[in-house]
């Protein structure tokens, strides 16, 4: 990249000049109500991290950068994006999970060679976006080409860069507790699985789906077998351990489209969309062999072999809403579980239909 002539200007070089143009645009009172009106336009996240990156891609005069941010369990992924491609998203991701850790800037002339990261990228500058004291993402400038020096910002520059992104930062702040929030209630606080209200949502909308496109769709309702002698022999905590293991199996087995949940208790669901009953029998299998290999709780010693009893209920096959498809998966689930246990069964169409 040439700016001005043929010859290469560096990010630390860019930097240099456009600090000095910065100070006084970041210095007047309209810049920072304008970028703090802008970023909060929008409750979403992602949109709040594009006005950064814009914002970013202005004021850098960077062809790559990213706005990153963790979530409920500490996992980094970019809220926004420009020109970091494959070959550059890696490095990014490291230095916003360094910055995000530590609540500080960091910059260097090469990636490769600074011992701080084993990115595959030359020159970079990650800057801590701060809301009352917290630091709720991370803005990543990068580069392929290393700088001949470290990208410096000045603490002028610093200092007016912190007030005018804090009007962004509050309002990703916000942005990311109210999806935190959503997660939550959408979640079962003890598997991390989807509760059994999401499950409901989701399947109203896939029957929906499905009936408007002509798709099928699958229910698969999970009961794990014997799971009370758990609790009455091993204790409650026990108990839970258990079920906390039983759904990383389950989801596991799942396919990257279906919708694991609880259900409760020892119940479980999965929502197989454009899946037919063959489908949906192979998956129930799969969970259900890794179900009766898994020796649980053997980090404490036990290594306890439970099974399960699966019922399957396929739309349009045996019903035509998303109450009558719960009905027959649990209808099927109870089939195995007076039958033996340890199965699978799918609903059949009701006597004089199909």
């Amino acid at each position: 990249m040439t700016y001005g002539g043929s010859r290469r200007i560096d990010l630390a070089q860019r930097l240099g000049r456009s600090q000095r143009v910065l100070k006084g645009r970041l210095g007047r009172p309209e810049t920072v109500l304008a970028v703090m009106r802008a970023a909060h336009e929008s409750l979403e996240a992602a949109e709040i991290g594009e006005q950064v990156v814009k914002l970013a891609l202005e004021w850098f005069k960077t062809p790559a950068c990213g706005v990153f941010a963790a979530d409920l369990e500490g996992q980094v992924s970019a809220l926004a994006s420009r020109g970091l491609g494959t070959s550059l998203s890696p490095a990014a991701l490291e230095i916003a999970r360094w910055v995000l850790l530590r609540g500080r800037e960091l910059t260097t002339a090469d990636a490769r060679h600074d011992n701080r990261l084993s990115a595959a990228a030359g020159a970079a500058i990650g800057w801590p976006l701060r809301c009352r004291t917290r630091t709720v993402a991370a803005l990543v400038v990068i580069e392929r080409a290393a700088s001949s020096t470290a990208p410096r910002i000045t603490p002028a520059f610093a200092e007016l860069l912190g007030v005018a992104l804090e009007g962004p930062a509050q309002a990703l702040d916000n942005a990311l507790m109210l999806r935190r929030a959503e997660a939550l209630s959408v979640t079962d606080d003890l598997t991390q699985l989807y509760n059994s209200r999401y499950l409901n949502h989701v399947l109203r909308r896939e029957a929906k789906r499905a009936s408007r496109s002509g798709r099928p769709l699958s229910l698969l309702f999970l009961d794990l077998d014997g799971f009370k002698t758990v609790n009455d022999g091993h204790g409650h905590l026990a108990g839970s351990r258990a079920l906390v293991e039983a759904a990383a199996v389950i989801r596991g087995s799942a396919r990257e489209t279906d919708v694991v949940a609880r259900f409760g208790g020892d119940e479980f669901s999965i929502i197989l969309p454009d899946t037919g009953a063959e489908g949906a029998v192979a998956v129930g299998e799969r969970v259900r062999d890794r179900i009766e290999a898994h020796p649980f709780l053997a980090g404490d010693g036990l290594s306890l072999r439970l099974t399960a009893s699966v019922g399957i209920a396929t739309l349009p096959d045996v019903a035509t809403s998303a109450e009558e498809l719960v009905r027959a998966a649990d209808m099927a689930m109870y089939q195995v579980k007076n039958s033996g246990k340890n199965g699978v069964q799918v609903a059949l169409p009701p006597p004089g239909e199909g």
